[in-house]
């Protein structure tokens, strides 16, 4: 059986919260504190999206196989306002980790103080639990 690679995510309430991470505000210093502690860091989705688009324009877009999708989705309005509230969680820099990591950070962000966060995620490297990139 392969060992899948996990992903933590969390999103937050409304615009506000999502600025006010990006920002780092100190109303969110428990949030800093438990990626601290983990090693990590948050990266808004929608920032992160951007960051690939503009990435394969630089290099040409045929070697990124989700650019159309991925594009697409930044320029929807109402996909552009999910994204801005959802954040990935980077550990030790790498985007996905191993699972013993991700349930811990799952569990530290999950009893942060009611109201700073709205849902956490743990998501898995499975390929049939996730879209895969369309064959060219």
């Amino acid at each position: 059986m392969a060992q899948w690679q996990y992903q933590v995510r969390f999103d937050v309430g409304d615009m506000a919260a999502s600025e006010a991470i990006r920002q780092k505000t100190p109303t969110f210093a428990p949030l800093f504190e438990v990626l601290a502690r983990h090693r990590a860091v948050a990266k808004c989705q929608f920032v992160a999206f951007s960051d690939y688009v503009s990435t394969a324009e630089q290099h040409g877009i045929e070697k990124y196989p989700l650019y159309a999708w991925t594009k697409a989705t930044i320029e929807n309005p109402s996909k552009k306002e999910k994204y801005l509230k959802s954040f990935s969680v980077y550990v030790d820099g790498h985007e996905v980790y191993d699972g013993a990591i991700a349930d811990a950070l799952k569990s530290d962000l999950q009893s942060l103080p009611s109201g700073l966060i709205a849902r956490v995620t743990k998501y898995d490297t499975n390929p049939a639990n996730n879209p895969q990139p369309p064959k060219h």
